[in-house]
């Protein structure tokens, strides 16, 4: 998964989720033991949530905490390798940049700052032909040699897109950057290779000759769709999705290696979907406006123009589940809009530079009140309208069922993300006896940016796969403490 989004304070008030369900103390068991698989030599293939992101960013403590390593430390208890990742120096330890919380207001509602000092990725791409300079130092370790090849941000589309990682491959303008480049693969890609992601793993397989790894690949093929709110990148189809991931579980198998194939999880339980609705209602409530939203689907009642359709407190969706449509936690900051003109508040959120633009982009009328009116409607991008989700949903149950029949087709085991996604949404997790949920900042699994995990929400990725890799391999590898992980950071 991946999720860039402007970060803005405030957001809304904590909400909180029923418990149940348990993960049990998989520290108990003294007796440890590879079975049926080899852990020497383990590499892990994906996207964001391999790498580590957490909190809308990479940065060092992530990539220390992220599910593969943890999970390779636990390798080495049944003869497990060294394992490699692209991690930032100590003087780059804030990598990307990142959110942090700084407080509450009056309200409850968090309060968030950006972190941005000590960085080590590339920011903006004016021109893939006259780009900023390159972040130095970067990865400087031998780059053949990279067991975490995690990036933030891939979908299984682009695996085979040459230049993924080369800035000055191709054009661009300041105001249109390519989407083809990527920051995170140009960290261990050599300066000046058209290298595709799959080469990279190829080439990796080569050189570390592993015998076990994780493929995570295919989130952000939904991801971007939804999180733009079916405004941005669109859907992989089926075809390509198929056939790339063939191509990777492939390489990875070449000579002999066994290893576990993970689901996409449905997107529409994280607390990015699942956190504004509520207090959306109410706003919506006490301000006694209409809500007019711009919509790909229909909405229930209420008059319509073009694709602008009233909506009403029944249509959005609620903490139980009830209400069709769902808003995204990037449109908390502009619920404080709602119904009235936006002339001068809307400046206080978007740049004065990028106004023009946006409103052109989303056809608003700043002189008419906002979210209230036709002429100025709350944009798509905040919104995964019924329509939309129906897509998400064809998509996720398309690309599983792809995965699993290529995993079968191959004898490796299968994490069920999907299922186990849902179960923390619904019932909530315990892990030696601490409560952890899919609540927004309170739950301790998901991040600030709604989509990632903390590194609390790490360990219990990584405990879930452990338990996978015992059942399939007749592996008794120990699970890790995940209270001993630390959920959302508070301010001190």
């Amino acid at each position: 998964m991946n999720l860039i989004f402007k970060r803005s304070a405030p957001f809304l008030a904590l909400l909180g989720l029923a418990l149940g369900g348990c993960q049990p103390d998989l520290n108990d068991d003294p007796k440890s033991s590879a079975g049926q698989a080899d852990f020497s030599r383990y590499v892990s293939v994906g996207n964001s949530l391999t790498a580590g992101i957490s909190d809308g960013g990479l940065y060092r403590e992530g990539q220390l905490n992220s599910y593969p390593n943890i999970l390779a430390q636990q390798f080495k208890q049944v003869g497990g390798g060294e394992f490699v990742q692209p991690l930032f120096s100590e003087a780059q330890l804030n990598g990307s940049g990142y959110l942090r919380l700084a407080g509450f207001t009056a309200t409850g509602g968090p309060i968030t700052a950006n972190v941005t000092t000590n960085l080590g990725v590339r920011g903006a791409v004016p021109t893939r032909t006259n780009p900023l300079p390159r972040p130095q130092p970067i990865y400087t370790k031998d780059l053949n040699v990279i067991n975490n090849l995690g990036v933030s941000g891939i979908r299984m589309s682009d695996i085979t897109t040459a230049g993924l990682g080369n800035v000055s491959q191709t054009g661009g303008t300041a105001t249109a950057p390519t989407t083809i480049f990527n920051e995170y693969f140009e960290r261990i890609t050599p300066d000046g290779s058209n290298e595709t992601y799959l080469e990279r793993v190829r080439r990796t397989v080569d050189t570390v000759k592993p015998t076990f790894f994780t493929s995570w690949l295919g989130n952000n093929d939904v991801l971007g769709f939804a999180t733009a709110g079916g405004a941005g990148s669109s859907l992989t189809p089926i075809a390509t999705f198929t056939a790339n991931n063939n191509q990777v579980l492939d390489a990875l198998t070449a000579g002999g290696a066994k290893g576990v194939v993970a689901t996409i999880p449905d997107v529409t339980t994280i607390p990015f979907f699942t956190t504004v609705g509520p207090s959306f209602k109410a706003t919506l409530a006490a301000n006694n406006v209409p809500g007019i939203v711009t919509m790909t689907g229909a909405a229930p009642g209420g008059p319509a123009s073009g694709n602008r359709r009233q909506i009403a407190t029944v249509d959005i969706r609620d903490a139980a589940g009830a209400g069709r449509q769902l808003f995204t936690l990037t449109s908390a900051p502009f619920l404080g809009l709602l119904g009235r003109p936006t002339g001068a508040p809307w400046r206080s959120f978007v740049p004065r530079a990028n106004l023009a633009g946006y409103l052109t982009a989303y056809g608003v009328d700043t002189l008419q009140a906002f979210g209230a009116t036709a002429g100025n409607p709350i944009p798509s991008a905040f919104i995964l309208d019924d329509t939309e989700q129906a897509q998400v949903q064809t998509a996720i149950t398309a690309f599983n069922a792809a995965l699993v029949s290529a995993a079968n087709t191959r004898n490796l085991a299968i994490f069920d993300v999907n299922t186990f996604f849902r179960s923390i949404a619904t019932n909530g997790l315990v892990a030696n006896t601490t409560t952890n949920t899919a609540a927004y900042i309170s739950g301790n699994i998901f991040s600030l940016d709604g989509v990632h995990p903390t590194p609390r929400g790490y360990a219990l990725i990584a405990n879930e796969i452990i338990k996978v890799i015992n059942a399939k391999y007749g592996s008794s590898l120990p699970g890790v403490d995940a209270s001993a992980y630390r959920g959302v950071l508070f301010p001190q």
